[in-house]
């Protein structure tokens, strides 16, 4: 009981401290933007409002052009990135010169749609990529001001996949430094606004892409996942990812590369503002190891066991979770056991508690070999690492091996275990220097190499995106991929920024779902 009384008492302490510096930052802080009360404009071209695997499909048929979509899509970032600063580097000029052989090909193919939907499944369709990763022609300074001048010759590997499927990047988005902060600002671009509301963050490391993603400036992207990376700016920006199995797709090609074990949790994967986009673009991305998915496989998701986890267990470190947030998880339970009569069991998970421990201690430790992980201080040529551990306490490994098994254990081959994707709503610029721990809800899957997808769930009273974690055992992508399409129809996905509309009435009648439905 004494350590508990201790836990609790430290907690209390934590709280204390974080208010008063709190309130010395807003006394200090710069005063509000002039612009932060602005909305963005709305969406006029319908094009923007299409998934992707539609796109191409429209544009295999010759119902519209690849250059139109292109320039559409252009459009829109001309008239929104300068209010979400979302877009670093564009390439634009190449783009449309691709989009206009993707026009060609299109007109001079004599084997029909089906041969061009095998052979390029996102032809002619535009995306945009984090600016951490290579993209031949563009920057790839990851926010550090010491490789401002550097420029890739090459694509990384999730990219390359992407092009030869027929997809155009346009150009490269906004991350936090080095990516490893909760939001996307740094001293070479700048900060990212969230375009739901601009006076709050994006989220991090790959807010770039979930802004401008959610504001419609780009259907599909590419981001990066160590600690929540994809999971969190789309959580804040009410758009869909996966992170991926660990291992599943290729992470080469990105900087700064992974050192320790941490190639075993960082994980590239898809964002995206339509479910119906998440498969197509993880078979495209995973390569050959998609087959390890089994992702066209058929999802009967009334013969799935859905758990439910309202919150980490009461970490001292973490925020408690916002109430909009367990009465959004609330609602999916009700739904799944309403439409589908399966019966969704609540749980604890003690070990939760101890995510961020976890987190800090594996990404810490050092390879199979000894060697370990390259630190923040030395790739910022000073400065320090605050994750930066030299032994990890036996009691951590403990929990960390305990919870593996646990989960493991719980969702087999047909669990989906739902978590909350962060503890507060899309916060404002630099509120998260006061609550830096908070991205253990995520981070923590990392560790365990699980899938995991995040969904939208509406707005919250504020007008911000509510979300949830959906969670399967290793392999098991599919189940948490299928699970996003049901609860898309059901509380209707993305939401244009600006509306402020809440649930959808719908009358789901779906018990099955093709995990590949297009």
């Amino acid at each position: 009981m004494a350590p508990r009384r201790m836990e609790r008492f430290l907690g209390r302490m934590l709280r204390v401290v974080v208010k008063v510096l709190f309130a010395a930052f807003k006394l200090l802080a710069p005063q509000q933007r002039s612009d932060d009360n602005r909305r963005l404009p709305p969406i006029a071209n319908t094009l923007l409002t299409v998934p992707a695997i539609q796109l191409a499909q429209k544009i295999r048929r010759k119902e519209v052009t690849s250059v139109e979509v292109v320039q559409a899509y252009i459009d829109r970032i001309q008239e929104v990135n300068p209010l979400i600063n979302a877009v670093v580097k564009d390439r634009f000029a190449a783009a449309l010169q691709e989009a206009t052989l993707v026009d060609k090909l299109v007109v001079e193919e004599t084997g029909g749609e089906d041969v061009l939907e095998d052979r390029l499944p996102l032809l002619g369709v535009p995306f945009t990529v984090k600016e951490s990763f290579a993209l031949q022609g563009m920057p790839n300074s990851t926010g550090l001001p010491s490789r401002r001048s550097v420029v890739s010759g090459i694509d990384a590997p999730s990219v390359a996949l992407l092009k030869r499927a027929g997809a155009i990047p346009l150009g490269v988005t906004n991350c936090s430094e080095l990516c490893m902060w909760l939001e996307s600002h740094n001293h070479v671009y700048g900060i990212t606004r969230n375009p739901y509301q601009l006076g709050r963050g994006a989220g991090g490391s790959s807010g770039g892409e979930g802004s401008v993603i959610a504001s419609g400036a780009s259907v599909i992207g590419v981001g990066s996942d160590i600690g929540g990376s994809i999971r969190m700016p789309c959580f804040f920006n009410g758009i869909f990812g996966h992170k991926p199995t660990s291992g599943i797709v290729c992470n080469d090609g990105q900087y700064p590369p992974p050192s320790g074990q941490q190639p075993g949790f960082l994980c590239t994967g898809p964002m995206c503002r339509y479910a119906q986009d998440l498969v197509p673009m993880l078979k495209i991305m995973a390569g050959p190891d998609a087959e390890k998915l089994c992702l066209s496989a058929d999802v009967d998701l009334s013969k799935l066991r859905f758990f439910s986890v309202p919150h980490d267990g009461g970490s001292p470190l973490s925020s408690p979770v916002d109430p909009q947030l367990i009465q959004a998880q609330r609602k999916v339970v009700e739904r799944l056991e309403a439409d589908l009569g399966v019966k969704v069991k609540e749980m604890r998970i003690p070990q939760l508690k101890y995510s961020f421990q976890i987190w800090g201690a594996m990404m810490s430790s050092p390879d199979k070999d000894g060697k370990i992980p390259t630190s923040f201080a030395e790739l910022m040529n000073g400065g320090f690492y605050m994750f930066q551990s030299s032994h990890p306490s036996q009691f951590i490994l403990q929990q960390k091996e305990s919870l593996q098994r646990e989960l493991e254990e719980l969702l087999g081959l047909d669990g989906v275990l739902l978590y909350p994707s962060h503890p507060q709503l899309a916060p404002k610029h630099h509120y998260p220097l006061f609550t830096p721990f908070n991205f253990s809800y995520t981070g923590i899957f990392n560790i365990l190499g699980l899938p995991v997808t995040q969904c939208p769930l509406g707005l919250s009273e504020e007008g911000l995106p509510l979300g949830v974690q959906l969670v399967a055992g290793k392999l098991q992508d599919r189940l948490t991929l299928a699970t996003a399409l049901y609860l898309e129809q059901a509380f209707g996905g993305w939401r244009e920024p600006g509306h402020t509309a809440q649930e959808p009435t719908s009358t789901l009648n779906a018990p099955r779902f093709h995990s590949d439905t297009t």
